[in-house]
């Protein structure tokens, strides 16, 4: 379940910012042990695709803080955004057999359709109401609350990892604890 409510984060976290949650998913599966990337996703984990994607990253980042020139990526990103969502989404729940790879993606599709939707609805009424003042910061901010999303989606379910072995931990001492007191007191 903990994997399902992570694919949904990282697919969300794609419709404000296609390339960087796929950046920070295969450099976390690249470089650590906190997720294992199955065929055909562990593609991401390539070094050219990670500077690829890192490219594309740079663009999209200077080109969405540019007025107008964000209405124009934002309709190019109109079908780039969906797909990685989709990407994410199965890379991410592919360790559970119980869902369909092709339900996975629509899941995925739909999400990150969603966010980009109501982003792409947002900021043409954001640049109208400010001249353009404020892409700068709202797109900065858009790529923060991507980043941090695509980030906790990984991180959570590794913390929620570490409490339930960390409770377990402390249960089997406690027991063992608790014996030891009612050996010594009998």
């Amino acid at each position: 379940m903990i994997e399902v409510l992570s694919a949904f984060g990282l697919s969300a976290a794609t419709g404000l910012n296609a390339y960087l949650p796929l950046l920070i998913v295969g450099v976390i599966a690249r470089f650590t042990d906190w997720i294992t990337l199955k065929a055909p996703w562990n593609t991401l984990e390539n070094t050219w695709v990670l500077v690829v994607v890192a490219i594309l990253l740079l663009i999209e980042t200077v080109v969405d803080k540019i007025p107008a020139v964000d209405t124009v990526n934002d309709a190019i990103q109109t079908f780039i955004r969906p797909a990685a969502g989709a990407v994410l989404f199965a890379a991410g729940s592919n360790i559970i057999s119980d869902i369909s790879p092709v339900a996975a993606m629509i899941c995925g599709l739909l999400v990150a359709g969603g966010v980009h939707a109501a982003k792409a609805t947002a900021r043409p009424v954001i640049t109208a109401g400010t001249a353009g003042t404020a892409n700068p910061i709202v797109s900065a901010a858009e790529d923060v609350v991507s980043g941090v999303s695509a980030f906790m989606a990984i991180v959570l379910p590794v913390l929620a990892a570490i409490l339930i072995a960390a409770l377990l931990g402390l249960f089997i001492w406690w027991k063992i604890h608790s014996r030891k007191r009612r050996m010594a007191n009998a």
